[in-house]
């Protein structure tokens, strides 16, 4: 793979968004403009984070804030692809309950060592991975309510408490939104070599030490997930991680 920014480079990155664009066309997706906006943001995005990355390897302070500054969109991102909001500190507790333990155990253990090149990569992988599972599992619980809010009233009509008719209603979507991690984890090797396996292997590790390196990044990604639902689904049950449209008429009853 060519690692210099060269005419090849541009020539593919073109072509596959080209081809994007196409599928979206026939299939009348409506995506063509927040394709075309993805892309731009991200070449701009990673131009920006070479240059930020490259000075935070050569210090462990400045590694750490990249990680901070990484959790910090994270959280604003899911907050607006949840529509929570001002509750959006409720988003960061949530994904804080994920990935503090995960980075902890990781870091803590030895298995990977406290410095910037080990850190930025796992915090990122981890972190990434949090907000889609909260988003997922956030999304779907608030669709769940919305659709079916007659039943979310009957429960209530019927003496349950907020909390209980939430659960009644949105528990069984929760397991959902960590299909995708698992079903990574179940054919990692055999159908798919993910970017820590990969990232290893262009920095001249050996495949057993890319093997390492991957399986401890799964299986934190699906430590960090899960707790994150179940800390997600905590704070909707109690109230606190509802949009305004779902409070507005039993805002109260949380108090």
């Amino acid at each position: 793979m060519t690692s210099t920014l060269d005419l090849r480079l541009v020539i593919a990155v073109v072509a596959l968004l080209a081809m994007a664009l196409l599928a979206n066309q026939v299939g009348r997706l409506g995506l063509g403009r927040p394709m075309i906006t993805a892309a731009l943001r991200a070449v701009l995005q990673l131009a920006i984070a070479a240059v930020v990355i490259t000075a935070a390897l050569q210090s462990l302070v400045l590694a750490l804030l990249v990680v901070l500054v990484m959790f910090s969109i994270a959280t604003l991102t899911a907050a607006r692809r949840t529509e929570v909001g001002r509750r959006w500190p409720w988003t960061a507790l949530a994904l804080a309950a994920g990935v503090l333990p995960v980075l902890l155990i990781i870091i803590g253990s030895g298995v990977a060592p406290l410095t910037p090149a080990s850190i930025i990569p796992i915090g990122g992988i981890i972190i990434g991975g949090t907000m889609t599972g909260h988003s997922l599992s956030v999304r779907r619980s608030f669709a769940v309510l919305r659709d079916e809010y007659g039943r979310f009233e009957a429960g209530l009509a019927i003496g349950l408490p907020p909390r209980e008719a939430i659960d009644l209603m949105v528990a069984r979507h929760r397991p959902e939104s960590l299909f995708p991690g698992l079903d990574q984890t179940r054919t990692v090797g055999v159908v798919t070599l993910p970017g820590a396996f990969i990232g290893v292997l262009l920095g001249g590790g050996s495949p057993v030490q890319a093997a390492a390196a991957q399986i401890i990044v799964l299986i934190g990604l699906l430590a960090a997930q899960a707790l994150t639902v179940v800390v997600s689904h905590q704070l909707i049950m109690r109230g606190r991680l509802l949009p305004g449209d779902l409070l507005t008429d039993h805002r109260g009853m949380w108090r």
